[in-house]
Formats: C-alpha cells, sequence, structure tokens
C-alpha cells in the first residue's frame, strides 16, 4: 500500500516472538506505529525507550535525522503491528517523539481522530489526519475530511465494509 498523497506507505507487519529490527536510521519522515496485537518495544536516539501494546498510536517525526529499533518485548507471542509513513510537510525539524493510547470505547462505532496536525490525538509534522474505528453490523457512517484538497484512505483491519458501493474485506484499501 503505497503512494497516495503523503502517505508513503502503509506497512502491515508481522514480527516473531523474541525477534525485531536493530537500531536503524530514518530522517524526514512521520512515522506511525499501530500494535494490532502482542507488545513492540521501542527505543531511539532520542532517549526514548517504551512499550507499545494494542490500542497505543505512536508517531516520531525522524526530521533531521534518528536511530532507533523496534523489538518483540515478548519471548512467546508475535507481534502484529501498522507501520505508516508519511511525507513531513517540513523538512529538517528537530526529531520528536509521542505515543498516546485509546481503549476500545474510545473507537467504538465512530471514527476516532488518533493522528493529527492540530495535537487532536497523536501529532504529526503533516496535514494528515488518521482515524480508527470499530463497528457494529450494519453501522453506516459518513466520514468528514478535514482539509480541503485531501484525499481519503480507507484500509479494513478485520470485516468487511462497503465504502461508496465498493464492498471492501479484510486487509482490503480504497
Amino acid at each position: 500500500k503505497v503512494h497516495f498523497g503523503a502517505l508513503r506507505v502503509l506497512n502491515d507487519d508481522h514480527v516473531s516472538a523474541g525477534m525485531g529490527f536493530g537500531k536503524h536510521p530514518h530522517e524526514n519522515m512521520e512515522i506511525i506505529s499501530i500494535p494490532l496485537e502482542g507488545d513492540l518495544e521501542h527505543q531511539d536516539s532520542m532517549g526514548n525507550v517504551s512499550v507499545i501494546k494494542e490500542g497505543d498510536v505512536q508517531v516520531m517525526s525522524a526530521g533531521t535525522g534518528v536511530f532507533h529499533s523496534e523489538k518483540n518485548k515478548n519471548n512467546d507471542q508475535d507481534v502484529r503491528f501498522l507501520q505508516i509513513w508519511v511525507f513531513p510537510e517540513e523538512e529538517n525539524i528537530t526529531p520528536n517523539y509521542d505515543q498516546q493510547h485509546f481503549g476500545k470505547e474510545a473507537i467504538r462505532n465512530h471514527f476516532q481522530t488518533v493522528v493529527s496536525p492540530n495535537g487532536e490525538g497523536v501529532k504529526i509534522n503533516q496535514k494528515a489526519w488518521l482515524s480508527l474505528g470499530e463497528f457494529d453490523v450494519e453501522q453506516a457512517l459518513d466520514y468528514t475530511i478535514q482539509n480541503t484538497g485531501n484525499g481519503v484512505y480507507g484500509f479494513v483491519l478485520e470485516g468487511e465494509i462497503e465504502v461508496d458501493g465498493e464492498t471492501l474485506e479484510r486487509r482490503d484499501a480504497i
């Protein structure tokens, strides 16, 4: 899932128990991690050490450059997570890190903004909004575009939805 507006890539990642990605560099990219199951340990050159879990949303603005590593915190279960790369609005900013937790109730039957440029959810260096939702069967909703001129990219984690007459199933995007 690559190149839609400011979206660089949407990776649907799997990390086996005890495995991970060693220290590696990034610059001038907004990197959003959303664990779907399991625990992902993050360490970076800004001094951040954290474990992100299901319900957490993490943003790392790489800016002028940052090194980080990610590994499965557990030796007995796999980690599944989305890692979304977004081109920044402004390049060469001071690197930044933030994370927030959004419980199941926060995303139930509505679009909950979890990432935005204005600080609703975790702040990102781009005029992009990311929302999560978990919906009851037969639930109908409209999505409001936050910035005139932006498109909308929809990605189905699980289940089936209909978007503008198109049926989407697990891991489909439109």
